[in-house]
């Protein structure tokens, strides 16, 4: 690791009409930062000298002291560089390499209040990372109304948006000019869910992703969300400027801040091609390393999950309905599936007291998280469990009482410790108590830390569900492992729209660009009417993407989503599941365009194993596949799981084929993905 002064060519102070302005370009030069100081502090970045934001304004307006900081007096200006590669404790590569040029511009407020501020500016090859820190000074305690920041555009960007809401982000995405969004009537088509806190017309949520007519690919996002609430992004139809908008509390403010205190950053990651936007370890590379010091116990794992039962209508949640699902018998039989096929554990809701009355009462103590049904017994589970070598997995629905589940967390958690479970999926349905907060806000985002440290002193990791969108998070805290935090697997159970064919060829670059997804893949029954007669829902995928889902929707965390019984009919393709990684050495990202495809090559983590996904939206495709990843002079044999030529989501779902080939690092192969359709493919060396 190196840090050391940046050279004069690179850096460039001058004043002009008493304005500072400083130009700072990427490492290797492919992007250049301009700040000014003159009216006001903006900034402005080009990408291979083509503009990705114009000249935009960054401050903030503040409640106490009553204050707008958006004209400053420079005290100093200084700059360093970075470079160090460093190994991540589970990931989709063995290490990462972090490289950048800093700009920090120490300011003092120029209104009556004389903050001082200082503005950190990071720029990669791969984007931008800025954010606000206040130092220690006599004015400690700051309340933050508005930060406002902007992002000026270049132009009506395609973009690929969901509706800025205060509580969700569990919706379907939609593919439109910057100039045609409307959050509320894209809320409004959303009858799937309840639309809880939408903020207006023209507001979006990040992660927000565009191209621009002249082929340049944009994402705009935050990075280590910590101490603040989240950040949505308000649009101005007419110049095509995002200005910041903070989610608020209860009585409106967006942030209460302890001097020294920093925000997140933000980030901007630019290219000219798809491919390296998915690529990108910017976010990550803003967090800081992990703050856990014995991380040996981290563990990325594949389950089976007592879960997609209740959704389909085989069972409840609730024990008074007659038909729970989480009893001592049925979970005995998940654990015999899970051993039999090479899980590691099966997931269980509905085990605990309180699902009766959980759902929209608003109630504080609903749960207590340590009291089993009467038919279910966790003593002998867990003693058959630790018999066929697989683990219980906890779950602890909050049903939004937040400070309620603190208030549990230590029994809760030493009840996981006492029985041999060491992860949690967490859950967040309701309106937040205390009351008045949202999903998203200061309070949340502090409450989501206290879980993922309190889990760590415990040696339990986490998946976080209806919690705020990732940023990077599980670098600092490597047992914070997966989030929902957008529409997942369980919608295809949905009235409405459910999961459209598109919707997985765009969560890679909105969604999981902050870190990964409890997706919940891999239905391989497609029509939902198996126990309620009149349901008409269905899953708009072939069998063969779900399995291309576990390699390009990225988790450490992979659920197989569907029923025992509905495995054991295709159990040629189950084995896929099985065989596929969940912690990687390499990732390939071999073709990509957000919207339309997606094609992912990874390699196992201490094997000479490769897994390749490749997916495609409601059209049918033609991938040409190079096996260039593989090792020269090497023979593999790969298994490919495809569409079969009449598979279609819409009349064929079930349709696949399963083809053993030798390959090489000079193989080709042509194949043909299904209208909602994919393959997935296993690739070992032979011996």
């Amino acid at each position: 690791m190196q840090r050391s002064p940046l050279v004069a060519l690179v850096f460039f102070l001058f004043q002009t009409a008493g304005a500072q302005n400083f130009s700072i370009t990427s490492p290797t030069g492919l992007i250049r930062l301009e700040v000014s100081n003159a009216t006001t502090l903006t900034y402005s970045l080009t990408y291979k000298g083509k503009s990705v934001i114009a000249p935009s304004r960054l401050g903030f307006r503040l409640n106490k002291p009553v204050a707008t900081l958006t004209q400053f007096t420079l005290l100093r200006a200084d700059t360093t560089t970075f470079e160090e590669t460093w190994t991540p404790v589970w990931g989709e590569v063995r290490t990462i390499r972090n490289q950048y040029k800093e700009l920090r511009l120490s300011l003092k407020d120029q209104s009556p209040a004389g903050l001082q501020l200082t503005v950190v500016f990071r720029v990669f090859d791969d984007g931008l990372g800025f954010r606000y820190e206040f130092p220690a000074q006599a004015t400690k305690y700051l309340i933050v109304a508005e930060e406002q920041t902007q992002f000026a555009l270049s132009g009506d960007h395609k973009t690929f948006w969901i509706p800025g809401d205060y509580d969700s982000n569990e919706y379907l995405y939609n593919t439109t000019p910057l100039s045609a969004i409307d959050a509320v009537a894209a809320a409004n088509k959303e009858p799937d869910i309840a639309v809880k806190a939408v903020i207006g017309p023209d507001a979006v949520q990040t992660p927000l992703m565009m191209k621009t007519a002249d082929g340049l690919y944009i994402n705009i996002h935050e990075a280590a969300l910590l101490k603040y609430p989240a950040m949505h992004l308000m649009l101005d139809k007419k110049t095509f400027t995002l200005t910041a908008h903070l989610v608020p509390d209860a009585v409106g403010n967006k942030a209460y801040l302890e001097n020294p205190s920093r925000t997140p950053w933000r980030t901007i990651i630019v290219s000219d091609k798809a491919t390296e936007i998915l690529s990108s370890k910017l976010i990550l590379n803003l967090n800081e390393p992990s703050a856990l010091k014995e991380t040996s116990w981290i563990k990325p794992q594949k389950f089976v999950g007592m879960w997609w039962e209740m959704h389909v209508g085989k069972a409840t949640w609730e024990l008074s309905s007659g038909k729970h699902g989480a009893n001592t018998n049925n979970v005995k039989r998940y654990l015999d599936f899970a051993a039999q096929h090479g899980f590691d554990g099966v997931l269980i809701e509905g085990w605990n007291v309180g699902w009766e009355d959980w759902f929209g009462n608003w109630k504080e103590d609903v749960f207590d998280f340590i009291t089993p049904y009467p038919d279910y017994d966790l003593k002998e589970l867990t003693a058959y469990a630790n018999q066929k070598g697989v683990r219980l997995i906890m779950h602890h629905e909050t049903s939004g009482s937040a400070f309620n589940y603190e208030r549990w967390m230590d029994k809760a958690f030493q009840l996981m410790v006492d029985y041999n479970m060491n992860m949690v999926k967490t859950g967040y349905v309701g309106k937040i108590i205390p009351r008045g907060e949202h999903h998203d806000s200061q309070w949340m985002i502090n409450h989501y830390e206290r879980v993922v440290k309190k889990a760590a002193d415990y040696k339990v990791m986490v998946a976080s569900h209806e919690s705020v969108r990732p940023t990077g998070l599980h670098r600092t805290y490597p047992n914070w492992m997966a989030s929902e935090a957008a529409r997942g697997s369980e919608f295809n159970n949905a009235p409405a729209l459910g999961i459209t064919p598109e919707h997985t060829t765009i969560l890679p670059f909105t969604r999981l660009m902050g870190g990964p997804m409890d997706f919940t893949p891999g239905l391989f029954h497609f029509k939902l009417n198996q126990f309620e007669p009149t349901r008409t829902t269905e899953v708009r995928t072939t069998l063969a993407k779900q399995l291309a889902l576990y390699v390009t929707l990225y988790s450490p965390l992979q659920m197989a989503a569907d029923l025992p019984e509905n495995y054991e009919k295709h159990l040629d393709a189950l084995q896929f599941i099985s065989d596929v990684a969940v912690d990687w050495e390499d990732t390939k990202i071999l073709e990509a365009e957000p919207g339309d495809y997606l094609t992912v090559a990874r390699k196992a983590k201490n094997k000479n194993e490769w897994y390749v996904g490749a997916i495609t939206d409601e059209n049918k495709r033609t991938l040409n596949l190079a096996f260039d990843f593989l090792d020269a002079g090497k023979k593999y044999e790969a298994i490919v799981y495809r569409d079969a030529d009449e598979a279609d989501w819409k009349t064929q779902p079930e349709a696949y084929v399963i083809e053993k080939k030798p390959v090489t690092k000079k193989t080709k192969l042509k194949l043909n993905l299904a209208a909602g359709g994919g393959c997935a493919i296993s690739i070992r060396e032979k011996q």
